[in-house]
């Protein structure tokens, strides 16, 4: 809420007419080209009032014509169906989020262990569950599809029922000084007291619960079930508005539609985290670069001893995103040196060099969104 929120910090630091209100959360500040959240141009001697308008009349700075039509060659050969849209999270703080199914096994050890999750599901796709272990992996996501499906299209009468036996039976037992962390009893309480009576809630008992340090980073591709639970992150994805939901929000919720597209794929809970790669040009810098070509993510962290610091140039438009620091940007195609803060955006165009020069001798933490290719 308010000021309590890295999202209008930020915002207020790089606004200086941003007025910030302590009653209203603040949850995502955007930086793109999307119709529904264009970046707005700050320099007034832009005649272009949004980066989607500029870029719309400069079409050179997002590279060669060669670049874009490798990309549009690329995309349908990984992503023939039009629901793509993989995002990567990267942590600023700890962060804790729900990501892609768990391995059987631990989804049937809730169904044991949490009578009321058991009864939502059914005995029958609880048993096909079971009998699935043993079986091929198409089988596994079809009893998994089956599970999940009848959790989520439960009647909502008897969600409340059961959830609120579950919630008595949890705080009971905390209350009495016992661990209720084998079935998640916490984060239940919590995510409870945040969407009494969701069906969300019990989809902690499905999904991988992860819990990111700084910069570590998790990645989904398209149609993998997730949710951001607490903690603060930057985070990139494809140009898309295709956001299915089914609980845990205040938002349209579409259930039959994200039954039946999810990739119903279990897996560990650390294969979901996605490590970035040092780079061998820059000691400052980290890719997190995902197996798909809309987007790669660079992270730079330098120390405020540096006086001067060089952006690499890439062969693809980027946008960087100052998280700490205080730099003066300079680049041969800009008519005036670029005062940066933190919460400061700059759009770089294709092959352009950027140098920083540091305002003051504190270290510098920067976001980049590009295309390698």
């Amino acid at each position: 809420m308010g000021s309590n929120s890295e999202v209008a910090r930020l915002l207020a630091s790089s606004d200086p007419l941003a007025r910030i209100s302590e009653d209203k959360p603040y949850a995502e500040l955007w930086m793109g080209t999307h119709p529904r959240g264009d970046a707005k141009i700050l320099d007034n001697r832009i005649s272009q009032k949004t980066l989607g308008q500029w870029i719309a009349e400069n079409q050179d700075c997002l590279g060669s014509k060669e670049l874009a039509e490798k990309l549009h060659l690329q995309a349908p050969q990984h992503y023939p169906d039009a629901n793509h849209k993989p995002e990567i999270a990267i942590a600023l703080t700890s962060f804790q989020g729900l990501c892609g199914f768990r391995p059987v096994e631990e989804i049937v050890t809730f169904l044991t262990k949490v009578p009321e999750f058991q009864f939502l599901i059914g005995d029958d796709a609880a048993t096909q569950l079971k009998q699935s272990m043993s079986c091929d992996s198409q089988a596994v996501a079809s009893a998994l599809q089956s599970c999940f499906s009848h959790l989520m299209k439960s009647e909502k009468k008897v969600v409340v029922e059961q959830l609120n036996l579950l919630v008595k039976r949890i705080s009971q037992q905390v209350a009495a000084g016992n661990n209720m962390e084998d079935i998640c009893g916490e984060l239940l309480l919590q995510l409870h007291q945040q969407y009494p009576g969701d069906i969300g809630c019990f989809a902690i008992y499905f999904l991988n619960l992860l819990t990111l340090k700084p910069g570590e980073a998790m990645f989904l591709e398209a149609n993998v079930p997730h949710a951001y639970l607490k903690g603060d992150c930057v985070e990139c994805m494809a140009c898309s508005d295709n956001t299915v939901r089914a609980g845990l929000t205040p938002k349209f919720i579409d259930v039959p539609t994200l039954c039946e597209m999810l990739s119903y794929t279990p897996s560990p809970s650390q294969d979901r985290l996605f490590p970035p790669a040092r780079s061998q040009e820059d000691p400052y810098l980290f890719i997190y670069d995902p197996p798909v070509p809309d987007f790669t993510v660079m992270k730079m962290e330098v120390p405020g001893f540096v006086t001067e610091y060089k952006v690499l140039a890439l062969d693809s438009a980027s946008i960087l995103l100052m998280v700490q620091g205080t730099v003066t940007a300079s680049t041969p195609t800009a008519q005036a040196a670029i005062p940066l803060q933190r919460g400061g955006v700059l759009f770089i165009g294709a092959n352009e060099c950027v140098s920083l020069k540091l305002a003051v001798p504190k270290d510098l933490l920067m976001f980049r969104a590009c295309c390698l290719l």
